[in-house]
């Protein structure tokens, strides 16, 4: 009988316990479900049309609420049963719980090497601490990737393709020096194919072996075990704080629009609106001066970075500003905050990176791109001044950090 593939963050054909399960239950319908809440993005449709070239066509797109959408369609087609990857956001549980009632739904496989909420320490509690949850992690056998079914028949999915071609490129050797600076091209960009599922983690394992890229995937993998056991912290504090915060405003449009006259934190804000994607250096820096120079809510830079980033993932994004903002898994976070001129010097020696998105400073040779302000012609190209004094927001950060004191009950 027909089986329905309902697709949320598992665009691939490889290594896909669902599309395996369906197969064997006969053909296959591929489905997904746009979601008015969740909004669009191009990089979502791009994978969707390679996805849909991988199957001649056969994807099927509807919008709607999927609790409406897919008993829909499974009387529509004669769909004896439904199948998913299993998907851990509080959103997305309380959908597909709502959805199984109502049909045969039949979850396999997951978005990570190691399932969400498997791990506790000796006492049968979540980790809440990343070396010790990496260490249990470690202990746990990663299954070998899965291969594709033979009974599905289809063209190679272009999205996969190129999460495989990316993969196959990635030489490891070098990550652990060069990971940190955005003038190279020293990275993996793996993160965008496997937001949507067009890779599997276990097949990055398997052919990846340097110790610190592994690491990266554990704290995907830490990020997503923390929010399947607090739920909350999706858009809430892992460690609530009794702190002032300012206001959303003109200031905060600026570093929106990567105009705050920092070189460096402006260099990674126009990277983002211009490519879908920011290195990972540069998103702890921006992060970093939108919480703690400019004082304001970590939420507000989670929703922006989640509605431009093309790998936008809910736990590693959240629970990222969450570490940023001294509210989240790291235990005495608030004295971290990061100099935007020190960044840019050192992990942008020669400024090309700045260079190449802030062309206003295009004309400062070498490290001269990061200070303008200390050269007389720095403004030549228009570059705006900075909004802040860093120096100062510094102080003001550490202050309110200090008097800052834990919120009473559980926390979130």
């Amino acid at each position: 009988m027909t089986s329905i593939l309902w697709l949320r963050r598992d665009l691939r054909l490889d290594d896909h316990p669902a599309l395996l399960a369906a197969a064997e239950d006969g053909p296959v319908v591929p489905v997904f479900v746009r979601e008015p809440r969740l909004g669009r993005s191009e990089r979502l449709d791009a994978s969707l049309e390679a996805f849909r070239g991988a199957t001649d066509g056969a994807l099927v797109i509807r919008t709607g609420d999927p609790i409406d959408v897919i008993p829909d369609l499974v009387d529509e087609v004669g769909a004896r049963s439904v199948h998913v990857t299993e998907e851990f956001t509080p959103h997305a549980r309380r959908r597909d719980a709502v959805v199984a009632e109502l049909v045969t739904l039949v979850a396999s496989g997951t978005p990570y090497a190691v399932r969400p909420g498997t791990l506790l320490t000796g006492a049968g509690t979540p980790y809440q601490v990343f070396t010790p949850f990496a260490r249990a992690w470690r202990d746990q056998p990663v299954e070998p990737p899965l291969p594709r079914p033979d009974s599905v028949r289809w063209k190679t999915a272009a999205g996969e393709e190129l999460a495989r071609r990316r993969l196959r490129a990635f030489r490891d050797e070098g990550y652990a020096e060069g990971r940190d600076r955005p003038d190279r091209d020293d990275t993996s960009r793996l993160s965008e194919h496997l937001r949507h599922g067009e890779i599997h983690p276990r097949t990055v394992l398997a052919n990846v072996t340097d110790p610190t890229f592994v690491t990266e995937l554990i704290w995907r993998e830490f990020y997503a075990d923390v929010l399947w056991n607090r739920p909350d912290t999706a858009w809430a504090d892992l460690r609530s704080l009794d702190m002032p915060y300012d206001e959303d405003g003109e200031l905060v449009d600026a570093w929106r629009e990567g105009r705050t006259g920092y070189p460096f934190v402006d260099a990674g804000m126009r990277q983002l609106l211009a490519s879908g994607w920011m290195h990972n250096r540069l998103r702890m820096v921006t992060a970093s001066f939108l919480v703690k120079d400019l004082h304001v809510r970590w939420q507000v830079g989670a929703r922006f970075f989640l509605k431009h980033l093309a790998d936008g993932d809910l736990a590693s994004n959240n629970h990222g500003w969450q570490w940023v903002a001294g509210t989240g898994t790291d235990a005495a976070p608030y004295f971290r905050i990061f100099n935007p001129v020190r960044q840019g010097l050192q992990f942008d020696p020669d400024g090309a990176y700045v260079r190449r998105w802030v062309p206003e400073l295009a004309h400062l040779p070498g490290k001269a791109a990061h200070e303008p302000w200390r050269h007389e012609d720095g403004y030549a190209g228009s570059y705006p001044e900075r909004i802040v004094d860093h120096d100062e927001e510094r102080r003001e950060a550490l202050d309110r950090y200090q008097r800052a004191s834990p919120r009473t009950g559980r926390p979130g």
